[in-house]
């Protein structure tokens, strides 16, 4: 099995290229954000470290975590965001490991991990292989425009909060250019797989 990492700004296409590879190559496709977002679910491994950090009002009325209430504490809270993360991101890597195991044993070829800060997330030793998806800056903004409808404004503050370009050229063992055509970016996938 080859274990892949992908990681990108927003706005350049991950999730295009995880599509393709789930679609064209069977790959098992692993989004972190998915992930931790199951393991903070009521009954799983982080969600009653979470309640004890923060306490029981933030439980929502489904019994669920109410995430908006625990994002506008962090947002405030650095010492908090960095106790929430210390829950979650072990569990996470915790959670992919064995899934890798598991896949692995299934006979999968291919285990795609995704997350927009996968090079500051520590998988380095987890991934044979870490490809940064790029897009000119204009066409991400195009994109996020057109799909999901960000201001200029929104926009601006999403790429202004990601690790700049240095840090995924410096991370990764390769550049897909996701500017173009989509033809031109399966072409680059196929040469490196």
């Amino acid at each position: 099995m080859k274990v892949i990492g992908i990681t990108g700004g927003v706005g350049c296409g991950k999730s295009a290229v995880l599509d393709f590879l789930e679609r064209e190559y069977k790959a098992c496709i692993c989004q972190l954000d998915e992930v931790a977002k199951l393991l903070q679910k009521r009954g799983e491994a982080c969600f009653l470290p979470i309640v004890n950090l923060f306490g029981k009002g933030i439980i929502g009325e489904g019994g669920e975590l109410d995430r908006k209430a625990i994002a506008q504490i962090v947002f405030s809270d650095k010492d908090k965001l960095q106790k929430l993360n210390e829950i979650v991101h072990p569990e996470v890597y915790r959670w992919v490991v064995e899934d890798i195991a598991r896949k692995r044993e299934e006979g999968i070829l291919f285990y795609v991990i995704e997350a927009a800060l996968l090079p500051s997330a520590g998988y380095e030793s987890v991934c044979d292989e870490m490809w940064y998806i790029y897009a000119d800056e204009p066409i991400r903004r195009k994109r996020l425009k057109n799909a999901r409808g960000y201001t200029d404004e929104r926009i601006t503050n999403m790429i202004k909060c990601q690790p700049d370009e240095a840090v995924f050229c410096r991370t990764c063992s390769a550049v897909i250019d996701n500017s173009g055509a989509f033809e031109e970016t399966k072409r680059q996938i196929g040469e490196l797989l």
